[in-house]
């Protein structure tokens, strides 16, 4: 794939996950970014000029005036002071979403960098080397500074000697960490192993790489993707649970759902009439007027978590191909001077509102989740399975123990998703007196997908034990349930006795995240699935 306006969450996930190959500038954006440079140096060269962070300080400290021979300086000393993340690394390939990302961004053309930083960035995901970001320490304005910085330590180095360094030895030589071929080492010999240079910053440089969204984004990209594809896990367990606890199919009629016209009900509706297809367990509990909500409502919760997916994909993959560092540099363009303009691009309020409601709608799909499988395990409520799933409860516990670990997580989801978005502390002296919190959300979201696949793993082993607990359960699904139920089958066996079932529930984790059941359940969804964008 190749830098351009055209970004996909798509691209992201291939390049951050699958390694797939970028290609470096072509002539079009090169010329672009070349231009933007152009206006930088040309503005430096002008006498008395006063251009926000170029030739002034940072923050509060914008008042103080920076001589244009320092300003290389002022860029290595900003990724010095904003490396000061702390906690646990963030994972590989969220680095690496943040690698292509913050590339595109340059090579749009309005921070004012050298074609050769972009070069840099492109040729650390080609061949391997992705810096070590702790992950806590961004407050989403300006920017994700401190996660940004510590990659732009790996990417670069401190300017030549001519054009000062300031604060010693250590100051000059400060890479940062990375990993390369599997081992952890500093960045400047990670970059030298993997054969790439690592250019000397220059004026606006550090600046350009270190202010922006770029954390927040990129974490936003690949936590959509698992999303989607989690709800489609969350329908496939729901199907089960229906047949485990002979559901009444009424509820999934197309008219009750086109009454209420929204686009998400109404395929998630539909996706579940067409696994059902052709079962033989639900509706046989004759005496049942209609469900409990966990059953009857799946459609009306987890239908608008597709539709905000949906509406949220669009607002991601427009800010992987945006420009979200201060100040933006604008080439000159006929008779319009260029210009370097001051603003607020940085401040990630969008992305911390859009991680939030991720965050919030994916919890309770969990909760329901987490409904369901109670009600399998409680003989009141199950439509005569037995208490806790198993044949001889009492001596055996069964399941018992699983619902309290998929109670605690959906819990702890409940505490994850209060909003990022709605704290603030001002920082920098009051100069940066509203901040987004954005970067905490990205992290907490995380978390709650995360929980949220271990619940829906926990959902899949109870369905499919619950259908394996009834007379001929297995031969009496639907054709779509029945593939389902087979990939459980293959990942795990029937609980006859107690065991420990930790590791079962990995291997359902895994199975989730590897597609096996999505592939399984494709021909009974044909075109349902993926849903059209909003």
């Amino acid at each position: 794939m190749r830098l351009s306006r055209k970004l996909t969450i798509g691209d992201v996930v291939a390049v951050a996950r699958g390694g797939s190959p970028v290609r470096e500038l072509d002539r079009d954006a090169r010329e672009r970014v070349e231009a933007s440079r152009s206006t930088v140096v040309e503005a430096l060269a002008r006498p008395g000029s006063r251009i926000y962070g170029i030739t002034t300080g940072y923050g509060s400290l914008a008042g103080t005036r920076i001589e244009a021979s320092d300003a290389a300086r002022l860029s290595w000393n900003l990724i010095l002071k904003c490396a000061a993340g702390t906690g646990p690394p963030l994972s590989e390939d969220w680095v690496r979403a943040m690698l292509l990302v913050r590339a595109n961004s340059l090579a749009l053309g309005a921070s004012g960098v050298r074609p050769v930083i972009i070069d840099t960035l492109v040729r650390m995901l080609n061949r391997g080397v992705t810096p070590v970001v702790p992950g806590k320490g961004s407050l989403g304005a300006s920017g994700d500074l401190a996660p940004l910085a510590h990659m732009a330590a790996v990417a670069t180095r401190a300017p030549e000697p001519d054009q000062g360094v300031g604060g010693g030895e250590d100051a000059a030589a400060f890479s940062g960490a990375a990993w390369f071929e599997g081992r952890r080492m500093d960045g400047a010999s990670a970059m030298a192993a993997a054969g790439i240079s690592r250019p000397g910053v220059q004026a606006k440089e550090g600046l350009a790489l270190t202010n922006g969204t770029t954390m927040m984004v990129a974490g936003a990209a690949l936590q959509l993707h698992d999303a989607r594809r989690l709800l489609l896990h969350a329908e496939l367990a729901a199907a089960l649970s229906c047949e485990a606890l002979l559901a009444r199919s009424a509820a999934l009629h197309p008219a009750l759902h086109e009454a209420n016209n929204q686009p998400g009900q109404i395929g998630t509706a539909a996706r579940l009439r067409s696994l059902l297809a052709g079962s033989r367990l639900v509706d046989t509990d004759t005496d049942r007027v209609q469900d409990a909500y966990s059953l009857r409502c799946t459609p009306q919760v987890v239908g608008p978590v597709q539709d905000m997916v949906g509406f949220l994909w669009g607002r991601v993959e427009a800010s992987l191909n945006a420009v979200s560092d201060n100040p933006l540099v604008f080439p000159a363009e006929g008779q319009e001077a260029g210009a370097v303009v001051s603003g607020g691009n940085f401040h990630g309020a969008g992305p911390a509102l859009w991680l939030d409601t991720l965050g919030i709608a994916l919890t309770d799909v969990a909760s329901l989740s987490d409904r369901r499988v109670f009600r399998m395990l409680t003989p009141e409520l199950s439509a005569g399975l037995p208490a806790m799933l198993v044949e001889s409860p009492g001596l055996h516990g069964g399941l018992m123990s699983l619902q309290y670990t998929g109670a605690a997580l959906v819990s702890d989801n409940k505490t994850l998703a209060h909003p990022d978005s709605v704290d603030s502390i001002p920082t920098s002296a009051n100069q940066e007196d509203h901040v987004s919190m954005g970067a905490n959300a990205a992290r907490h979201t995380r978390e709650i997908l995360d929980n949220t696949r271990t619940v829906l793993a926990i959902e899949l082993l109870s369905a499919a034990q619950a259908v394996y607990v009834r007379p001929q359960g297995p031969g009496r699904l639907g054709a779509g349930t029945r593939a389902v139920y087979d990939v459980v089958r293959e990942c795990v066996p029937p609980v006859t006795e107690d065991r420990s079932l930790a590791e079962d529930v990995v291997r359902l984790e895994a199975a989730i995240e590897e597609g096996k059941l999505e592939r399984a359940a494709t021909g009974a969804l044909g075109d349902l699935w993926p849903p059209a964008p909003l």
